[in-house]
């Protein structure tokens, strides 16, 4: 049911191997910060985002399933979520989740009911 979260929507222009570090991205009501670290994998694909001063010193992983857009000339990435959204998902510490089964699964649920809190048609 959560599998799907974890690649990027083939509409969203993101290409395989690109380097997405720095890029800043955007939530639907604001920015949230910069990318630290990606990855995509297959199925496990994410981004790893430092807040700066939005969540003072807090980094929040993205499943790639919640990107809309990449923009490799603005540098931008453009999620489908609200701030509050992200901000009340599962805490990430990445040296205990990233690798972690347990925590992929309960971020998987909490981003599979969709941007609007309900499960995706």
């Amino acid at each position: 049911m959560t599998e799907h979260v974890w690649s990027y929507q083939e509409t969203s222009g993101h290409l395989a191997g690109a380097d997405l570090t720095g890029y800043k991205v955007k939530a639907s009501d604001g920015s949230i910060g910069k990318v630290d670290k990606h990855s995509d994998e297959a199925g496990d694909a994410y981004i790893v985002v430092d807040t700066g001063v939005w969540i003072f010193g807090k980094e929040v992983l993205l499943p790639a399933g919640t990107v809309t857009r990449v923009d490799p000339v603005e540098k931008k990435i453009y999620v489908d979520r609200t701030k509050e959204q992200i901000k009340n998902a599962p805490e990430f510490h990445r040296e205990t989740h990233l690798g972690d089964d347990g925590y992929h699964e309960e971020l998987g649920t909490y981003y599979s009911r969709g941007p609007f809190g309900m499960p995706p048609a």
